[in-house]
């Protein structure tokens, strides 16, 4: 399991740590990469690194700070929940940021260390944890979107190896990907027990790749074609056949990353609200927002973000002591993406038609920015699974609610 340890470290122990990490950031974080994070760099694709960011990188992945609660046996940090507070306090203190992310990290690592055999940990866990390999996710199908249990790729069993041939859509980052964890069927003669969960190499011959373009113009996910793909049996994950239970348990960590503002984090960027409608709208005699009405919305919407991130930071310590998310995660995938949304659409309101703009010489990068975040923000309600089948969950599993022929 992909959580820290679950003593914390004594007070005295937890200040000469803090001296510690102090003294490491210090001497390996390049000052001049404050606040250059790109969260977004998963979907987004590899860019041209400088230097420094290689050294950061580097510096990171050999200490095993980008992954500190993972187990120090595979690369990770070895840390307990009190010294990975104290290192994220440590790093947002000098504007240091975590250069080894993605779904690797977010979904595939610590479904692995729960699920996989220790052959498979020594082989994946290490370059997940030095940021060496980059990880895309084989779920949905023209078919099987929703209905993930659906799922028709077919993975035959050939002896020493299986043969895959199907389709994935909505592949995010995958023409940049190294590795794909996906759900394949085994058995065609049952639904969720004919499912199994296939690691596969994004270069072998038989994968074919083709970027999805964007309302935003980007294209940060893909379609992606099988065709007689050969996989060695020892890329299995589980059993035959388990791949429905390992994949919903994966599911469970993408949503507690979502929720926790991995994907949000663009939506997040910038000036805050409140000081973007001073910029745009102007003040009153009292320096307050020149619109009471869109003061108290911003307020409003202020005090949900501020509330919704102290409750993740109490549901992170739950899921710590309880071993992993649990189907709470839904509830946190619909409100942060409900929160990331409205704070986009009060972004363009209060910057008007500045906020619409999507070339041309009559706006600054940060408008045309802002237009591409708005729309780019439409997905966050959708991907990672939809409002509509979060609910489902809650109903189901949270609530108790069954469904009734």
């Amino acid at each position: 399991m992909a959580t820290a340890p679950e003593l914390d470290t004594p007070a005295t122990a937890l200040d000469a740590f803090r001296e510690e990490a102090r003294a490491w950031l210090a001497e390996n974080f390049p000052p001049v990469l404050k606040g250059k994070d790109n969260a977004m760099s998963a979907l987004e694709g590899p860019s041209d690194p400088s230097a420094d960011e290689i050294a950061w990188q580097k510096a990171m992945g050999e200490k095993g700070w980008g992954v500190p609660g993972w187990p120090a046996a595979y690369g990770g940090g070895g840390l307990d929940k009190a010294q990975i507070r104290v290192l994220q306090e440590e790093m947002a203190r000098i504007g240091a940021w975590n250069p080894i992310g993605g779904m690797g990290v977010m979904m595939f690592g610590p479904t692995l260390l729960e699920y996989g055999t220790e052959e498979q940990k020594r082989e994946h866990i290490p370059a997940i944890a030095k940021g060496e390999v980059r990880w895309c996710q084989g779920y949905s199908e023209p078919n099987a979107g929703s209905d993930l249990a659906n799922v028709q790729t077919y993975a035959e069993d050939k002896g020493d190896h299986y043969l895959v041939n199907g389709q994935k859509t909505w592949t995010s980052g995958g023409q940049w990907a190294d590795k794909c964890f996906a759900l394949v069927r085994t058995d065609k003669s049952q639904k969720h027990g004919g499912i199994s969960f296939l690691l596969l190499d994004m270069t072998a011959e038989g994968v074919d790749v083709k970027p999805i373009r964007m309302i935003s113009g980007q294209s940060p996910f893909c379609e992606t074609f099988f065709t007689d793909v050969k996989v060695p049996k020892g890329n299995l994950v589980g059993r035959e056949g388990q791949g429905w239970e390992i994949g919903t348990r994966l599911l469970q960590h993408e949503r507690s990353s979502l929720s926790g503002g991995g994907s949000a984090s663009r939506l997040f960027a910038g000036k805050p609200v409140n000081a973007l409608a001073k910029d745009y709208r102007g003040t009153d005699e009292q320096g307050r927002v020149n619109d009471s009405d869109l003061r108290m919305r911003i307020v409003r919407h202020e005090m949900d973000a501020r509330a919704f991130a102290l409750t993740l930071r109490r549901a992170a310590l739950e899921a710590k002591s309880n071993q992993g998310p649990s189907a709470a995660t839904s509830i946190m995938k619909n409100v942060g993406a409900r929160i990331t949304q409205d704070r986009a659409e009060l972004s363009i309101e209060i910057m008007g038609m500045a906020g619409l703009g999507w070339e041309g010489d009559g706006f600054t990068d940060a408008e045309l920015e802002q237009t591409r975040t708005w729309l780019w923000g439409k997905a966050v309600s959708i991907y990672g699974g939809s409002t509509e089948i979060q609910n489902n969950v809650i109903s189901k599993r949270i609530l108790g609610m069954l469904d009734h022929q």
